[in-house]
């Protein structure tokens, strides 16, 4: 896959759009595949299902998607990132994915332009945006009665940890905290999804909590253990934390990995699963 390089007039997330932001969230749609395809069963997402995907970063849930409905089905994958969109549209050519197209727009701006869709994905996107009722709104307008809204979102974030407790990544977690609320987001915003969705004209199918551990050497620990990595430096660059800080945090997460008694928890991820009344 072509990956053309960031640019400063990309609308950025908080999180960028940078190769190594594209390279984790590969390895993070990776190991949680499993929990995802659970949840789109549920749902009833199948062969010829039209579904939303909303907030598709470079579209790795779009292509699954993209994959299980077929050729009679249809994705449409909405993001307000231009590069996330070049390397997602490259990538469904090159599987002749026609069944996949996307729209570029800011869902805080613009409605969706699709209707009576089955289904509408979210993954880690109301957390971001500064007005998730409207998110949601926004999702309840393209599907069809009936149609099912399905989230993975943080319900309480300050889970995410080391055991036994490391307070270098303590402070990361505080500086995530800080970091999302500055620009308008809520880590937990799960805690607030049931009554959104019941406002909005949901009704509430299913819900599930979702926490895993892992242990150094396995393949998850990398989930945790790369975001950190992966966004220290960032928040470095950007100046909102020090040198000597990020230092601090990295080298805690390098002396956990040889530790055998270490344990990575991951932020409590709430399953919601709704129909549209």
């Amino acid at each position: 896959m072509n990956r053309p390089q960031s640019s400063r007039t990309d609308r950025d997330y908080v999180l960028g759009t940078h190769d190594a932001e594209v390279e984790r969230l590969a390895f993070q749609h990776e190991v949680w595949r499993g929990e995802v395809a659970s949840a789109w069963r549920a749902a009833g997402i199948g062969g010829g299902s039209r579904v939303i995907d909303i907030g598709a970063g470079p579209g790795f849930a779009s292509l699954d998607l993209a994959e299980i409905v077929g050729e009679t089905g249809q994705v449409l994958a909405v993001e307000r990132s231009g590069r996330f969109l070049s390397l997602l549209a490259a990538e469904a050519q090159a599987r002749r994915h026609t069944q996949l197209r996307t729209a570029e727009l800011d869902l805080m701006r613009d409605a969706i332009p699709a209707s009576g869709f089955d289904a509408a994905w979210c993954r880690w996107v109301a957390c971001f945006v500064p007005d998730p009722a409207l998110l949601v709104r926004r999702m309840a307008e393209c599907l069809r009665s009936g149609g099912t809204a399905v989230f993975h979102e943080y319900v309480e974030y300050h889970s995410y940890g080391l055991l036994p407790p490391s307070a270098p990544v303590e402070a990361f977690v505080d500086a995530v905290f800080e970091s999302w609320r500055a620009h308008g987001g809520d880590p937990d915003i799960a805690r607030m999804l049931p009554r959104l969705l019941v406002d909005a004209g949901f009704a509430i199918q299913s819900v599930r909590p979702i926490a895993r551990a892992a242990r150094p050497g396995e393949a998850l620990w990398n989930w945790p253990a790369g975001f950190i990595r992966t966004n220290v430096p960032r928040m470095v660059e950007l100046g909102t934390r020090s040198e000597s800080w990020g230092r601090d945090v990295l080298e805690a997460v390098a002396r956990a990995e040889q530790d055998p008694a270490s344990v990575f928890i991951t932020p409590t991820v709430l399953e919601i699963i709704a129909a549209k009344r």
